[in-house]
């Protein structure tokens, strides 16, 4: 067990890798009642084509990911969910682009919630009947998420700016490529994901970390894991510009919804260099569109926009986009003002006071954060499996500059890269 102190945060992270390749981590938080723990995979809807060393290479059902999340619950004994609930915990999972996390939180009987997490999630039981079944439950979960305006909005913007690439795809996949799914399939990617080596456990609240090291390590050694090899996610080759300018959906909705952003022509950065590149580009959107800019308040003024507008930036060693917008009466008004008031930005650039009191909203934001076991856990899991540091974030913000930051929106705001999505009513 090897002890990370962060003077700075007042925070000691403890880690060991075990002999199985598993990582465990552990964040002891002095005073604090409850405890949340996450189970994570590297392994989300993007990875439906890949090969493990020394295995032949597979190409998967879209949606396959997430339904193998659903068939992690079901036990020959029983509800998973029950039985956390009979041990006075609250138990989850979601499947994002690039992950899958299974989490509970609890206040008590630690060692044994911990344990059923565990073993849950390494103990797949999947028949024919049970899969067949499941079919059904997420074919009803894709109807509904395509009949939800803010879910069509953000898929439409994102399968307008990727011709290939998976992540264009519904993390549910569709009707069509989920009947094909079978429960040989589904040990398949379980047995290539699954694997320690490609997981990671993160315990944050109050507990004792030598405690719960000896109950994981204890718990690892009764199981039997050969050693895996490296796993090659293999991925078409995306052109560079926006595969649609502009998509259009028909929903009913009180007011149209528009989104637009802008696709990264330049990724595969890693490690400290993407994170700084990441934190950078949010800095930046913070400054252009936040609710203290100048943009954000005429907008505002001129009511096209309200509590709804937001934006946000999404990035992957093999993926990057923002997508800015919300509700809002007139979409064509909307991106006009937008476009005509970015340009004069860039040209600009943003001012040293407006940059100083949004890199200290973003610090104190990161601080706050760090109050927050279940926001500890997730942001933790999802820099490093993307090669970051979530303790690196404050040194970074520290350390960015205006000039940086300037160069870094310039960069991002290609207009050949935008793409808009919008819902209108029929």
């Amino acid at each position: 067990m090897e002890a990370i102190r962060y003077d700075s945060l007042q925070e000691t992270l403890y880690r060991e890798t075990l002999d199985n390749g598993l990582q465990v981590y552990v964040l002891p938080k002095p005073g604090f009642q409850k405890i949340y723990a996450t189970f994570s995979t590297k392994y989300g809807s993007i990875d439906n084509h890949f090969k493990v060393a020394g295995q032949e290479e597979i190409e998967v059902p879209d949606g396959i990911a997430h339904f193998l999340e659903h068939k992690m619950f079901e036990e020959p004994e029983g509800d998973i969910f029950a039985k956390f609930a009979s041990q006075g915990a609250s138990a989850n999972a979601f499947t994002s682009f690039d992950q899958t996390v299974y989490l509970f939180s609890a206040t008590e009987k630690i060692k044994e919630n911990l344990e059923t997490l565990i073993n849950f999630v390494q103990n797949p039981y999947f028949t024919d009947q049970n899969v067949d079944k499941e079919k059904g439950i997420i074919g009803q979960e894709i109807g509904m998420y395509r009949d939800n305006p803010d879910w069509r909005v953000f898929f439409g913007l994102i399968e307008a700016m990727y011709a290939v690439h998976p992540v264009r795809i519904d993390i549910a996949g569709t009707v069509e490529s989920i009947s094909t799914i079978t429960k040989e399939t589904l040990y398949t990617c379980y047995n290539a994901f699954y694997h320690p080596s490609n997981m990671l456990l993160f315990i944050v609240g109050g507990v004792d970390a030598e405690q719960v090291f000896a109950w994981v390590r204890e718990n690892q050694e009764k199981k039997n894991y050969q050693p895996q090899g490296d796993i090659e996610r293999i991925f078409q080759h995306e052109p560079k510009g926006v595969h649609e300018k502009r998509r259009t959906s028909k929903l009913p909705v009180s007011l149209p919804k528009c989104l637009f952003g802008f696709k990264e022509t330049q990724v595969g950065y890693e490690g400290a260099e993407r994170l700084r590149r990441d934190l950078a580009t949010k800095l930046a959107l913070d400054l252009l569109l936040g609710a203290s800019s100048k943009l954000y308040q005429k907008l505002y003024d001129e009511e096209l926009i309200s509590d709804s507008f937001s934006h946000e930036y999404n990035s992957n060693p093999r993926y990057a986009f923002s997508a800015i917008g919300g509700d809002t009466k007139d979409p064509e008004r909307l991106l006009e003002v937008i476009t005509e008031e970015i340009k004069a930005v860039v040209q600009s650039g943003f001012r040293e006071e407006d940059f100083e009191r949004t890199r200290k909203k973003k610090i104190g934001g990161f601080l706050r954060m760090l109050n927050s076991p279940e926001n500890i856990a997730h942001e933790f899991t999802r820099y490093r499996f993307r090669g970051g540091d979530m303790f690196e974030v404050l040194p970074i913000y520290e350390s960015l500059t205006l000039e940086e930051v300037n160069s870094r929106l310039r960069e991002h705001i290609d207009w050949e890269q935008l793409a808009v999505s919008m819902v209108v009513s029929p």
